[in-house]
């Protein structure tokens, strides 16, 4: 629905610039390239979404294939029993018993507690760690639309299917509003179209059409961030707030919310000289970045409320004793041993390895950008004049790929301010560009920090694949550098290929 109604408006946009160039022959030119390029947004909308359904239906292909072919390491993955809450077994035919036995063989690794949350709720203490997000929604969806499917091949089946569902129109979705924010920050159409594409086809693709929370995250933060940037505010925290109900790293993106209102309260202060426009844009802000923590602090709540029954204190568990008591770091310290160094040993090698790739490309992405302008960067862009640029005016504030090419080249052959790095790069037009990346290198170099010091490494692979700044770099390096761009698609097609053998049949990859 909306790529139609943004198509529509795109048309409808080229149709009056059409009707402006025969009215006014001296400044055909600007309109005809206006034209163009509201052209060219309509072709690459239409390209990325056709991509996006094509790459899916590559992934669930091979999955179908891989899974037909092999012997899956578990097999246990049909076995589901009776939830605690129900006190009788009750035995229900399905007309198709083969088809939903294939389809509950494919709930593997984490679907298997997302689908059990769906059907029965949170029923033992490991699974507070998966938020609630995506349940409530494969819940609903199996109650609702395809409640008709549940005689043909049962409910945990049409549970998985409503996954399945989500999960692929989420990510065709979420590549859509990669390219809408692309074009906001890149102000290049093939550099945006070349990012989606990437992230169509990324390393962790066999999670994003499996029954994981990837897809639907992706779609909200990505989302959220787009409407931030379209001056959207109160839309944009009600997405980002939602991200943070599918994953619990969704309560970092307060933080491009936070570095809004930072920017904004800066400008206030010094230079428009109002302390009541500051204490409103301070009150705001607090108040939306609360709004996006509030999910994730009420389902710690909510969890406190079910395990701790404070009538037993010797029954309690330990988590519930602490100060603040957190069951989700418990639990990810406690049942898959997550913490400061802990996934340090010369075992974990291998997965150190599969994690290399990923990790490399998000560690060039911050060097790139840092390195562009990093007087800007470490300044977080304050020092900025307010008039030439703000962190919310991005109609006119990013400079093109070509621009970034131009600027290291200079950079690397005399050590010039930026001012003097192209002579048709203009300060402020660069300075715009790095105010605008900031929050996001930031927000990067804290998850690749956490994913290699804290998390079991090798799921860096799908928790930093969200991630706008890897593919934005990736694009760059496509356009400018053929040969690491040849690499670059080697290893997303090694990784589709792999991580579809792998996962659907119940063997380890990230």
């Amino acid at each position: 629905m909306i790529t139609k109604v943004e198509e529509e408006e795109d048309e409808a946009n080229v149709d009056d610039l059409r009707t402006q160039t025969r009215k006014n022959g001296s400044k055909s030119g600007i309109i005809e390239m206006a034209i163009r390029s509201s052209t060219s947004r309509i072709s690459n909308t239409r390209i990325i979404v056709a991509t996006a359904i094509v790459s899916r239906i590559v992934v669930l292909t091979l999955t179908i294939i891989w899974r037909s072919i092999l012997t899956p390491y578990d097999t246990s993955a049909s076995i589901n029993p009776t939830c605690l809450s129900t006190t009788t077994t009750t035995t229900t035919t399905v007309l198709f018993p083969r088809i939903a036995a294939a389809i509950e063989n494919g709930i593997v690794w984490d679907s298997v507690y997302f689908v059990r949350i769906a059907q029965c709720g949170y029923e033992y203490e490991q699974t507070y760690a998966f938020l609630p997000l995506l349940p409530v929604c494969i819940s609903f969806l199996s109650r609702t639309v395809l409640q008709p499917l549940v005689p043909l091949v049962g409910h945990r089946a049409v549970l998985a299917l409503s996954g399945y569902f989500l999960s692929n129109v989420s990510f065709v979705f979420a590549a859509l509003f990669l390219y809408r924010l692309s074009l906001i920050i890149l102000k290049d159409s093939e550099a945006s179209l070349r990012a989606s594409i990437l992230f169509c086809f990324n390393p962790a693709s066999i999670f994003y059409s499996s029954i994981y929370s990837e897809s639907l995250y992706a779609l909200l933060s990505i989302g959220g961030i787009y409407f931030l940037l379209s001056g959207a505010n109160n839309l944009a925290a009600l997405w980002l707030a939602l991200s943070g109900c599918a994953r619990s790293n969704g309560v970092l993106n307060a933080g491009y919310i936070g570095f809004q209102t930072l920017h904004r309260a800066y400008h206030a202060l010094f230079f428009q000289k109002d302390p009541f426009l500051v204490l409103r844009v301070l009150i705001s802000g607090f108040l939306r970045c609360l709004f996006i923590f509030v999910p994730f602090i009420a389902f710690q709540a909510y969890g406190y409320y079910n395990l701790c029954d404070e009538q037993y204190p010797d029954k309690l568990r330990p988590w519930c004793k602490a100060k603040i008591p957190l069951l989700y770091n418990f639990i990810q310290s406690h049942y898959w041993g997550v913490g400061f160094l802990r996934y340090f040993q010369f075992k974990q090698l291998p997965n150190f390895l599969l994690a290399s790739p990923i990790l490399s490309i998000a560690l060039c992405s911050i060097i790139h950008y840092v390195k562009l302008h990093p007087k800007v960067f470490f300044s977080l862009g304050l020092q900025v004049d307010p008039e030439t640029t703000s962190f919310m005016e991005t109609q006119t504030s990013t400079v093109s790929q070509e621009d970034q090419t131009q600027a290291l080249r200079r950079r690397k052959h005399n050590k010039q301010e930026v001012g003097t790095i192209a002579d048709n790069v203009s300060v402020e037009k660069l300075d715009k560009f790095f105010i605008i990346i900031i929050p996001f290198v930031l927000h990067l170099g804290f998850m690749v920090a956490t994913a290699f010091l804290v998390m079991h490494v090798q799921v860096a692979t799908r928790f930093l694949s969200s991630s706008p700044p890897i593919y934005w770099f990736a694009s760059y390096v496509l356009a400018s550098h053929k040969g690491w761009g040849y690499l670059i698609w080697s290893y997303c097609a090694a990784y589709i290929l792999i991580g579809s053998l792998l996962f659907s049949n119940f063997y380890p990859f990230t």
